[in-house]
């Protein structure tokens, strides 16, 4: 399956919605799109992971590298709507506590 990635810019807050599957071969997709926001220096990044349902290590790799492409400009990037197998990731990977994440989007967005 793809990658459906869509976003939008609003108040110096970037809304990236990804859905799929995040792996080796789908992975740069995002690299790319998370790249590009950051190069906007957007103060804030919310990636919107409800639509993900499967996510390897390339994949959170990605999210590290916009964590730290973010952070060189001090911007903020952080996740939302993790489903229970992606946050297991998360949390055994001890990146629940690197990262901010958030219940939804919207919860994330309201910050």
């Amino acid at each position: 399956m793809s990658l459906k990635i869509t976003s939008k810019v609003e108040n110096q807050t970037a809304l990236l919605s990804i859905a799929g599957e995040v792996d080796m071969c789908s992975s740069p997709e995002a690299r790319k799109e998370i790249a590009a926001l950051v190069k906007k220096e957007i103060p804030r990044i919310v990636i919107d992971l409800s639509g993900v349902g499967y996510m390897d290590s390339s994949g959170v790799a990605t999210l590290i590298e916009g964590l730290q492409m973010c952070n060189k400009y001090d911007g903020k990037l952080v996740v939302a709507g993790l489903r229970d197998n992606v946050r297991e990731v998360f949390e055994l990977t001890k990146l629940d506590k690197i990262f901010e994440i958030y219940e939804d989007a919207e919860a994330a967005l309201t910050e």
